[in-house]
């Protein structure tokens, strides 16, 4: 299939998982209206971000993949023939949680699954107090409309990951993120740290040749702002389209995943990789 309706959708988190999960199924009726087949969900969508701070309490959030939120949606994707791309709080066994990824197939089947490989331990972002690094590596997940490589957040700040997923055979690169301003720093850093976020994830469609969705959470909690601004770009790096910072929002676009052979013949990066020379890429740091 060369062109793709893909949606991602931007939406603030409260404190009720069963609210959050509703209020998503009817973003994605609206984006299954408007003709979305693949959708993307933020970041730990249903409930409060919860890496604030390190509180055991948080771990009740954690469900099992699949669990009650996939069987949800997988009847959703089931019905309208749709890719759901749903961020989960993984519980995989006692004691063991991720940050994870199902991806649910147009038959409602979960084609696979991401965990979050880059875990981030920042103020307001103590991630390591609940995750395990994923050890899934950087898999592309087979769908019926393209081959999806999706990060979590932190991994959006790493080209080997967003490579090693075009490497792979991915058509569409996804992050669903939760990303905000401290509202300390908000005055003196917040554009640059948001054109830094917005440049990065440009850069891996430019440099792979490929379409990039990041739906990203909007809103308050506690301490954190997020600045939504969920956006879609091109092979060539083009924003195609784009939500604002304060608004919930569904971000959709058409993407032609033909493209991605013409920007790289015309930009071929991948052709002239210097493969032979990159062995101490795998090095921590090169003494």
């Amino acid at each position: 299939m060369s062109k793709v309706r893909l949606a991602v959708i931007q939406m603030r988190g409260n404190d009720s998982r069963d609210t959050n999960v509703a209020r998503t199924i009817e973003k994605i009726e609206a984006a299954v209206s408007d003709g979305a087949q693949i959708v993307c969900l933020q970041e730990l969508f249903t409930g409060p971000y919860p890496a604030q701070s390190e509180d055991y309490r948080n771990f009740s959030w954690a469900e099992t993949i699949p669990g009650p939120t996939t069987d949800e949606l997988s009847v959703l994707a089931a019905r309208h023939q749709i890719v759901i791309v749903v961020p989960l709080f993984e519980r995989r066994a006692p004691g063991l949680y991720h940050n994870s990824v199902a991806v649910i197939d147009a038959d409602g089947k979960i084609s696979g699954i991401y965990r979050k490989m880059h875990i981030p331990d920042d103020p307001l972002f103590y991630e390591k107090f609940y995750f395990t690094p994923g050890d899934l590596g950087f898999r592309v997940i087979p769908t019926r409309y393209a081959k999806l490589g999706v990060g979590i957040c932190w991994d959006q700040w790493y080209p080997e990951a967003a490579r090693l997923f075009s490497l792979a055979g991915a058509e569409i690169l996804l992050y669903p993120t939760a990303i905000g301003w401290i509202h300390s720093e908000k005055a003196e850093l917040g554009a640059i740290l948001h054109s830094s976020w917005h440049t990065m994830m440009r850069s891996h469609a430019i440099a792979n040749g490929i379409w990039l969705g990041a739906p990203n959470r909007v809103g308050v909690e506690a301490e954190l702002e997020f600045w939504g601004a969920s956006f879609i770009a091109s092979p060539r790096g083009e924003v195609v389209a784009e939500a604002n910072h304060t608004d919930e929002a569904i971000v959709i676009a058409d993407c032609d995943l033909a493209l991605s052979d013409d920007v790289r013949t015309h930009w071929p990066f991948l052709r002239d990789r210097r493969i032979d020379a990159y062995g101490d890429l795998t090095k921590r740091w090169i003494d």
